[in-house]
């Protein structure tokens, strides 16, 4: 139990059904949704596409998703490939000729066909209940009508805004400022995407006139989009991977997303007694920090569109993780990973529903960077995505920029098993903490026992290529000791992540909890 001396959040508990995602009005919606007899696909859906009004500089409908759910009465997880590809005619070669080293962020060469669209029709209707004129209905409205700007989103706008450019400043800061804490926004061009789609599915977005706007907004700026790449988008059911960790298995959705990098770097940790650390002491942070530079080097080797890469057996066998453990020196930070792997090596916005019967949905939905690309279309106001970005320009990497590829992702959803049976969604926001955030839920669950909202609220550390980052929340002579022991600590305005989890206790009883770095909230019923 939490001290209620001290600020906190509580868990929220219900029977029913429960909804834990990032945005009170998405929550609201899923419930409401649940009310009405939807299932938690159905609530989902609803609940995350009103995520890209509420939080437009997360996700929106110019983006894609990841979906891990299962069925009433049935245990099996299934998992659901909403992203998209990169255009036909793309050319690593000629952005290496122009003298790039990486795929221009804001370019049009960033942006992959969105995917989320295809993806939510085709769930709702191979597993929802209600139509997805009903799902898209409160989107719809709070588009029209507008949704006051949240703390958490203004506090994002102003750093995220930099990327809006042309038709993207007209939608999204059409004042030339920054929106404010309170004040409206409104995407009515979205609304009239969102009612087409629920008038005439997938097709309203991915042929015609929607289809159309976004390819000018592309063309114009040298992107070689053309209308087959959008016609020919798909979603893709595929089989989940999953790695066990005391006692309990963590499922991750397979590449092209990173959830194997969350599997590799527990198989890491289980080297280490990691439980008879201080929770947010500088050992356990040192020893998750190196493991996790050794995870994500193989990450950015391995990883890529599933018909690119071979290697996840190998990703996962846990003789690689034992080679890799073994390069951790307890009491000294390694500057960078990927030189001492070479011999290893030598072979490569979230929302959470549970429903009364049981049915749970893991489904994350993002546009990458903050306001993705920063390309949106002229009259509809659709955002479009940078997940292109997640492609390299390595000559012969699997994961190489190329025509009808998808990238590697950053953003995966997460459930955990006991026993046979489904116990908790989860996802972990933050870009490519999220791997790392996964393994640390479900540390801070088997070694420390702590509850998912206690495990949400505590203080997170990430170490990615510029540094250490370490929030505020650890004590200062945590930092001075990762310092001397050679970490580069850096401390940053904005938080790491974000979290939402919904714990199945076995007697029924539902127990949600949402991270109070963002705006959201759990609601059950």
């Amino acid at each position: 139990m939490r001290d209620f001396h001290l600020p906190g959040r509580s868990a929220t508990f219900a029977t029913n059904g429960m909804c834990a995602t990032s945005h009170p009005l998405a929550a609201k919606t899923a419930i409401d949704i649940l009310e009405r007899g939807g299932n938690a696909m159905d609530a989902a859906i609803a609940g995350a596409v009103l995520l890209g009004i509420c939080e437009p500089q997360m996700t929106g409908i110019g983006g894609d998703c990841f979906v891990l759910f299962n069925t009433p009465g049935d245990a099996r997880i299934q998992a659901l490939n909403g992203s998209g590809r990169a255009p036909a005619g793309v050319s690593a070669e000629a952005l290496r000729a122009q003298g790039n080293d990486a795929v221009p962020l804001n370019s049009a060469h960033a942006v992959t066909v969105p995917g989320a669209i295809d993806a939510f029709c085709q769930l709702s209707a191979d597993h929802g209940k209600l139509g997805l004129d009903a799902l898209l209905a409160p989107a719809i409205r709070y588009a029209e009508e507008g949704v006051p700007v949240a703390p958490r989103v203004a506090f994002d706008w102003p750093n995220a805004g930099t990327a809006l450019q042309a038709h993207g400043l007209k939608h999204f800061m059409p004042s030339g400022t920054p929106a404010k804490v309170g004040q409206m926004f409104r995407a009515p061009g979205q609304a009239e995407v969102l009612r087409r789609v629920a008038r005439d599915g997938r097709a309203a977005f991915y042929e015609g006139e929607v289809a159309e706007d976004i390819l000018a907004a592309l063309n114009e700026l040298g992107g070689t989009h053309q209308p087959e790449d959008f016609a020919s988008q798909r979603c893709d059911y595929t089989d989940p991977v999953s790695g066990e960790y005391k006692g309990a298995n963590l499922v991750e959705h397979p590449p092209n997303g990173q959830g194997a990098t969350a599997i590799l770097l527990l198989n890491i940790l289980k080297h280490f007694d990691i439980a008879s650390m201080a929770p947010f002491g500088a050992e356990r942070t040192h020893i998750e920090a190196e493991a996790t530079k050794l995870a994500y080097d193989a990450r950015n080797r391995f990883i890529a569109d599933p018909g690119h890469t071979n290697r996840l057996d190998y990703m996962l066998a846990p003789e690689t993780a034992a080679k890799l453990a073994a390069l951790i020196d307890p009491k000294r930070a390694m500057p960078a990973a990927k030189p001492l792997t070479e011999a290893v090596h030598r072979d490569t916005v979230y929302i959470t529903v549970v429903d009364r019967d049981r049915m749970s949905v893991s489904l994350i939905y993002s546009i990458f960077h903050g306001f993705g690309s920063g390309i949106a279309s002229e009259k509809f106001g659709v955002l479009l995505q940078n997940r292109g970005a997640g492609f390299t320009l390595e000559r012969g990497h699997p994961n190489e920029l190329g025509g009808g590829k998808r990238p590697m992702h950053t953003i995966i959803p997460g459930m955990m098993m006991e026993n046979g049976r489904v116990t908790m969604p989860f996802g972990v926001m933050g870009g490519s903490y999220q791997s790392t955030g996964h393994a640390r839920m479900m540390s801070n669950l088997r070694d420390f026992g702590m509850h998912p909202q206690s495990s949400i609220d505590a203080p997170r550390a990430f170490a990615d290529p510029t540094g250490l980052k370490l929030e505020r929340g650890h004590a200062p002579d945590v930092a001075q000791t990762l310092a001397d022991m050679g970490h580069d600590i850096l401390t940053q305005p904005e938080p790491i992540g974000g979290a939402q989890a919904i714990l199945i206790h076995e007697d029924g009883v539902l127990e949600g909890a949402s991270d109070p770095r963002k705006d959201g909230c759990a609601l059950g019923y």
